[in-house]
């Protein structure tokens, strides 16, 4: 066994699949288009071009039966699938078998029951791609084997900071933290000068939020008198012994110094304690911060958390070639545009969230659902669910089913968990690819996070089938 790369045990499948890339004689990179899809791409794509590589890139939505045959069609010798192709492999295989494109797969996926040669996977090798390698890891492990097998002077260690976006974008920090292979990113990311890694407060916008604007939408800690609060952040602010302006305006957690950053976070801890917030919800305040550090202060692009939201956006409103644009280093056009449906999608989740809690959610013995039917898209759905659990009316020890109209013929189901629910043997990537195999569908994803296509109509078949699955898993 080799032991070289970020991630040693899978050196002889990024190695392999390496070789057969520089072998290749035209070349289609296909990708998903989510933070870790383009991530993926992004790594994926800057190590071919090093390597002198000629090749074009498609993003899909969802890569199914259909998407894969227009895939065949383009007449490719080979096509190198990255954060997907594991979970369709038995579509892919087919048409390898007739000879249409030789495929080669780096995803963390559960894969499919079919054998492909080059298919570089966490989860073939027994490590697991849902805390441990993101899509955009896979694509990092082989990006390094390629600047190894291939004749070039970069060695792709600078792309680790991207792939810490992917993993964070796909919620693969466990505890604020990542964990697993995706340690051995962190510290060649580190040890190459472009990621700092660092303890901080884990609330979401350090880099952009003016402060009374980061505590009030500080929901990954409830705090009374603050979260979701608009006068109550800035009386909280107003009373500490720091000036936290700068004339007139309110600063930014990135503008403190470092006196002023334990000042206000004692102070936050202070607060929670007394308003009775539990103390292991008050450890997660503080959590590990990844930091892109070639990046500007106080943009988007400088936290790995703020950039991964910023491509989700741009994801979620069909525009892969913006967020791929500012993954590629496109600080001008593409970041503008990216911006600019960030804010339309903070809008739009804003508007989702007040839909649930006017609307409800139906509880079932085992889980809770909504149908947003057309009041939100079908490709936020998902967020707006995992935002909903633990709010008012919507339990945090149930999983959450969401349902928003695709099409005229097909709804889009999403499902969220908690990391308790998976402890507790909840794994929603398997709910929801026997519910929606059971009415006429199909689905999959990871144990906390899935989703599934099925037919109009089927909705409450699929509680009903999803409802008793998760009553299996978790009795």
């Amino acid at each position: 066994m080799s032991t070289t790369g970020p991630v040693p045990d899978l050196a002889d499948r990024a190695a392999a699949c390496a070789d057969r890339l520089l072998d290749s004689d035209g070349l289609l990179l296909a990708s998903h288009i989510d933070a870790d899809g383009l991530t993926s791409a992004a790594v994926a794509s800057t190590a071919l071009e090093r390597a002198g590589l000629d090749f074009e890139t498609v993003f899909k939505k969802q890569l199914d039966e259909t998407e894969i045959a227009t895939i065949a069609a383009r007449e490719y010798d080979t096509v190198l699938f990255t954060d997907f192709g594991s979970g369709q492999l038995d579509a892919i295989a087919a048409h390898e078998r007739a000879g249409d494109f030789e495929p080669v797969i780096a995803d963390h996926h559960q894969p499919a029951e079919a054998e492909t040669e080059y298919h570089l996977n966490p989860l073939l090798e027994g490590i697991d791609g849902a805390s441990e390698l993101s899509g955009a890891g896979a694509a990092y492990v082989l990006a390094r084997a390629l600047a190894e097998r291939g004749d070039q002077s970069a060695d792709n260690r600078d792309l680790a900071g991207l792939a810490v976006v992917g993993a964070v974008g796909d919620m693969q920090a466990v505890g604020g933290e990542l964990v697993g292979a995706n340690r051995g990113i962190v510290e060649e990311g580190v040890a190459a000068g472009v990621l700092a890694e660092g303890t901080d407060l884990s609330l979401y916008g350090k880099q952009t939020r003016p402060l009374p604007k980061l505590f009030e939408y500080a929901t990954e800690v409830q705090i009374p008198g603050i979260s979701g609060d608009e006068a109550g952040a800035v009386r909280f602010l107003e009373d500490l012994d720091v000036d936290l302006k700068d004339a007139g305006e309110w600063r930014t957690w990135v503008d403190l110094t470092d006196g002023e950053r334990q000042t206000v976070a004692s102070a936050l801890v202070q607060h929670a304690v007394q308003r009775g917030v539990p103390a292991k919800k008050i450890n997660t305040l503080v959590g590990t911060t990844y930091e892109l550090v070639d990046e500007p202060r106080g943009t988007e692009l400088r936290d790995a958390s703020e950039f991964s939201t910023l491509l989700n956006a741009t994801a979620r409103y069909e525009r892969a070639d913006v967020g791929l644009g500012v993954c590629l280093g496109n600080r001008e056009g593409a970041l503008d545009r990216a911006q600019t449906l960030l804010s339309n999608h903070r809008r739009n989740l804003s508007e989702g969230l007040e839909y649930v809690r006017r609307e409800g959610v139906t509880h079932e013995d085992n889980l809770q659902w909504f149908d947003a039917g057309e009041a939100i898209r079908e490709t936020i759905v998902g967020i707006v669910a995992g935002m909903a659990l633990g709010t008012d009316g919507v339990a945090a020890d149930k999983p959450i089913v969401a349902f928003a109209r695709k099409s005229e013929d097909e709804t889009k189901v999403s499902a969220r968990g908690t990391g308790t629910l998976v402890r507790e043997g909840l794994d929603l990537s398997a709910v929801m690819g026997e519910a929606a195999r059971s009415v006429g569908g199909d689905g999959g994803g990871h144990d906390i996070a899935a989703g599934a296509t099925v037919p109009a109509g089927e909705e409450q078949a699929f509680v009903d089938a999803a409802d008793d699955i998760v009553g299996d898993q978790t009795g």
